[in-house]
């Protein structure tokens, strides 16, 4: 039997594209989440891989769909190994089933955890290229220098603090976070 299993990271991404690939490949069921690869507790993929018996095969659109780490993913495959299931990429063309869809999967896991590396470190490298250039992260501060100034010469002059928050388009928390009450 052929078990499919589709996941996205977020759930303003769609699962029909590997929904449609998992049903052209013959999948008979199919499992989905909708979170980050990097979460351990996937309810679809536990509820796939109790549904998978002897001879099944797992099938999934691509490889990264199952996780992020090669660990894991050797891990998965060497525990559905050890209970004769299979695994299918479709879309990496890798079957365990086959010697060479063995190698080739540890080949593209391989892969594909260098390529997530190469991502978190270009990520880094512009976050401090960036924090060399003056810019941080994060959205701009609503609490600028000049309403920052603009609200002590108010409090000073006796304003209630709740009007110049409204005067400054603030909230009154951020306010008191920026001028705290003598």
């Amino acid at each position: 039997m052929l078990i499919g299993y589709a996941r996205v990271s977020t759930t303003d991404q769609n699962l029909d594209l590997q929904i449609d690939a998992l049903e052209k490949a013959g999948c008979e069921k199919i499992y989905q989440d909708e979170l980050s690869g990097t979460k351990d507790n996937r309810p679809g993929l536990l509820k796939a891989l109790e549904h998978l018996r002897e001879d099944d095969t797992l099938v999934v659109w691509k490889l990264d769909r199952l996780g992020r780490g090669v660990k894991n993913l050797i891990e998965l495959v060497s525990d559905l190994d050890s209970k004769n299931i299979h695994l299918k990429s479709v879309t990496d063309s890798i079957d365990t089933s086959t010697p060479s869809g063995r190698f080739f999967f540890h080949v593209m896991a391989s892969l594909a955890q260098m390529e997530r590396e190469l991502i978190v470190e270009r990520t880094k490298a512009g976050l401090l290229a960036a924090k060399k250039q003056g810019r941080i992260g994060g959205r701009k501060r609503i609490m600028t220098n000049s309403k920052l100034d603009n609200a002590k010469k108010l409090l000073e002059a006796g304003a209630l603090p709740r009007d110049v928050a409204k005067d400054l388009g603030v909230s009154l928390a951020t306010l008191y976070r920026w001028v705290p009450a003598k």
